[in-house]
């Protein structure tokens, strides 16, 4: 008996023995497969999907500094997840900081005979600034798309409200004035709400009442926000809906015409600004480098006039345009 045991005991160790090398290559095979569904669910789609998936559960200490954030893109129209937009400005952030730390030294040594040191010096700044401009360009962008569909939609209000009275005079129902807003051939900013007042219905399964109120809390016009409000209040106590349109019609008409008056004293200030700031200055500052550069003296440093004329010229007139022109766009009526 005790040699039957011993025998079955080496049976099976060397059976153990002989299974080893499956079980070895069965789990490296695992392994793989897991390795390759890992980078299949790495996807390129977008910048900001490939940025939360390399860095996006690293962020989550920094999301506190960014909460007030989050109502801000939903308000801008953005259809980008919160989480994916702060991994996106970390990631952008980083990469244009370390661009410019590689860049402009070499840039200073290499093109204009600046000393290493002072070039490390200047790259180091340079980071800096772009790191501070980066994140505060990220933090804006949300902040200047959700104004900019703030004022197409109080822009568009006078004609919207009328052409949804005609509908509702008509007999059109509610869901079906939204979903005529949304179809308009003419690319409109409120034919993008209509269009997530139509998903909310259609897709969500929500009431129109529900879609709504939900789109009174997510657009980002205080005047589109009244309008929805009273909409819902005369479809609950059943008013008349079309005179409270035509209503809301005059008043925002009479409100677009006091905006244009004060749009015309606005327009005569910023084509002095632009003249003085952007024409006048930038030219007498080109005559007195081009003088000083003639003499051979006045040099800043290591900024001698001839560096200073061409940095005016290749960066600050191209810089201040670009800002006029931002300015100039928000304080423009899109209608």
């Amino acid at each position: 008996m005790k040699n039957n045991w011993a025998l079955r005991k080496v049976r099976n160790l060397r059976n153990r023995i002989k299974s080893m090398p499956r079980l070895l290559s069965t789990k490296v095979v695992a392994r793989r497969k897991h390795a390759q569904q890992e980078t299949a669910g790495f996807t390129f789609e977008n910048p900001q999907s490939m940025a939360y998936q390399l860095i996006g559960e690293k962020t989550a200490s920094i999301m506190p500094l960014f909460q007030d954030l989050d109502l801000k893109l939903r308000r801008s129209g953005l259809k980008v997840n919160f989480k994916a937009y702060v991994s996106l400005t970390v990631f952008a952030t980083i990469l244009i900081s370390s661009g410019v730390l590689a860049c402009v030294p070499l840039l200073l040594f290499l093109a204009f005979g600046v000393p290493l040191l002072p070039a490390l010096m200047f790259g180091v700044g340079g980071s800096l600034f772009a790191l501070a401009f980066s994140v505060i360009g990220f933090y804006f962008y949300p902040i200047y798309r959700a104004d900019t569909l703030r004022r197409a939609l109080e822009d568009e209000l006078p004609f919207t409200t009328g052409y949804m009275s005609i509908l509702t005079s008509a007999g059109v129902s509610p869901e079906k004035v939204f979903y005529s807003l949304s179809e308009l051939s003419v690319p409109l900013a409120v034919s993008s709400e209509a269009k997530n007042i139509v998903r909310d219905v259609n897709l969500f399964g929500s009431d129109i009442i529900s879609a709504l109120e939900e789109a009174s809390k997510r657009t980002p016009s205080e005047r589109f926000r009244e309008m929805l409000e009273g909409f819902i209040s005369t479809v609950h106590s059943g008013a008349n809906s079309t005179a409270y349109l035509r209503e809301k019609s005059k008043q925002y008409m009479k409100l677009k015409r006091i905006s244009l008056h004060k749009f015309s004293d606005t327009l005569s200030m910023l084509s002095e600004f632009y003249v003085s700031i952007l024409l006048t200055g930038p030219l007498l500052l080109v005559i007195m480098l081009a003088v000083m550069a003639m003499l051979g003296g006045g040099s800043l440093g290591i900024l001698s006039p001839d560096l200073l004329l061409g940095l005016l010229t290749y960066i600050g007139l191209p810089i201040g345009a670009i800002v006029f022109l931002i300015i100039l766009d928000a304080a423009s009526p899109k209608w």
